[in-house]
This record gives structure tokens, C-alpha cells and sequence, in this order.
């Protein structure tokens, strides 16, 4: 089964890169969306998450915020199954 995972970051995020790092190096393939870069994204997060921080995953619709690395592998596990 194949995983969506979604990263929502900003431009200046070091805990992003630090999530985006570990996908890459886990090869988890995911889509990563700048919400600097797009204020509409941004939004639609917010009223999502009720969050205004970043980095937030989405995987298979259920987030994960911040670096949490065994959560990410605790989402995608569970949703594989």
C-alpha cells in the first residue's frame, strides 16, 4: 500500500530540514509544501491543524508535528496494516 505523506515546511525551518532528512534518508516518499511560498496552503493548513507552527507531516490523513521521528514510523506502520 502506498503511503501520502505530506510535509508542510517554511523556507527558514531548520526542524524542517531535520524531518525532511529523515524521509530522505528513511526513503519514504514524500510531497513537500512550502507554505511561505504559498499563502493558500498555509491556510487551509491552519484550518486543518489549528496550527501555526511547522514542520506538520500528514501521513494518509494523520498528523505528526514537529520532528518525531518514531512517530512517523509509528503512523506509517500502523497505516500499512
Amino acid at each position: 500500500m502506498k503511503k501520502d505523506v505530506i510535509l508542510y515546511t517554511t523556507t527558514m525551518c531548520p526542524v524542517c530540514g531535520m524531518v525532511r532528512d529523515f524521509l530522505t534518508n528513511m526513503n519514504i516518499e514524500y510531497e513537500e509544501v512550502n507554505v511561505d511560498l504559498n499563502l493558500l496552503e498555509m491556510i487551509k493548513l491552519i484550518g486543518k491543524t489549528r496550527r501555526f507552527s511547522v514542520p506538520q507531516t500528514n501521513i494518509n490523513g494523520e498528523w505528526v508535528f514537529g520532528f518525531d521521528p518514531v512517530r512517523i514510523l509509528e503512523v506509517l506502520n500502523t497505516k500499512a496494516k
